[in-house]
């Protein structure tokens, strides 16, 4: 096994330089290396870079660092908005069922109150589990919790889901009966199906902007299913399969669209397109139509926003 040496910040200058990247200021090059990584920064060099790997003539460590910067504004931004979904998702659930169940945790946390499916009990009692772990950890130590543990001696649904992560108010969607589940999914005005898919991705994006992973060309495992939007927006099919927005960004985006107020959804778009255009005018090398590729962004994805929901429904 070919063991990876430290390399101090000179070193890490002269393997850039030796790929071909132009590096004008070098006391910059170093500051910002030293502050963000060389293995992140250089996780960026792929669409900058030739077969061999050595860097497109004239590609400049500017170049380089302004996609990193326009992936962490996206990461932002996206994550500001997922957010807000998140929010909105463990609102209308913990509302609907506590209307439905009650609101101590051993009325809504009975296992009569979730699917009867045999093959999705081993998954239940799991899920019951850990949101009683959360309740008996977050009982002392989360101030609302806290509050009402000592004031009323149960912590009602909506104030657990505060302290629940994405992931588990995904999972636990998917375990509610299909009646709960049809009776959410209709206040977004989508199939509860599409839903089931939906959250898991939702969550997954999520994690990703909290962590700084790489964002802009992530591809997701699960496809969501053909849409309007799909359609409305003529992207191109390859033996008839959507080519783009399915499992790339664009996917997430279109999902966002059906999730979000209108407005909030405009204004996304339009943070977006503002640090696209930030990111084309210190593009050299390359096109910012590459970087829409990589996105899985059609070239009239901004359109997307025009497109009134009630086409959807």
């Amino acid at each position: 096994m070919i063991e990876k040496r430290f390399k101090n910040l000179d070193e890490q200058i002269e393997i850039l330089k030796y790929k071909g990247l132009v590096i004008n200021n070098t006391n910059y090059a170093k500051e910002v290396l030293l502050r963000e990584n060389y293995f992140f920064l250089n996780g960026y060099r792929h669409l900058f870079t030739n077969e061999d790997k050595t860097f497109k003539k004239g590609t400049t460590f500017e170049e380089l660092y302004s996609l990193f910067l326009f992936d962490r504004s996206l990461r932002n931004i996206l994550f500001k908005y997922l957010l807000v979904i998140e929010n909105n998702l463990k609102s209308i659930i913990s509302y609907q069922l506590s209307k439905k169940y009650g609101y101590r945790e051993r009325d809504y946390l009975k296992n009569q109150n979730f699917t009867t499916d045999k093959e999705k009990q081993a998954q239940l009692n799991d899920l019951l589990k850990k949101m009683k772990r959360q309740i008996r950890v977050n009982g002392a130590q989360h101030t609302a919790t806290q509050h009402y543990a000592l004031n009323y001696g149960y912590i009602p649904l909506w104030i657990l889901v505060k302290v629940l992560s994405f992931g588990i108010i995904s999972e636990m969607y998917s375990i509610l009966k299909v009646e709960d589940q049809k009776e959410i999914a209709d206040i977004y005005g989508i199939n509860f199906e599409t839903l089931i898919v939906y959250l898991p991705i939702l969550a997954n994006y999520r994690n990703l902007c909290a962590h700084e992973d790489i964002l802009y060309e992530n591809k997701t495992q699960k496809y969501i299913d053909d849409t309007i939007y799909h359609q409305l927006l003529k992207i191109k099919k390859v033996d008839d399969e959507y080519v783009k927005g399915k499992n790339d960004l664009f996917a997430l985006i279109i999902i966002m669209k059906q999730l979000l107020k209108k407005e909030e959804f405009k204004n996304m778009i339009l943070e977006i397109d503002n640090i696209l255009g930030s990111l084309d005018y210190n593009l050299n090398t390359i096109k910012i139509d590459k970087i829409l590729d990589r996105m899985g962004f059609p070239l009239n994805w901004k359109d997307l926003y025009k497109i009134e929901r009630s086409n959807d429904e």
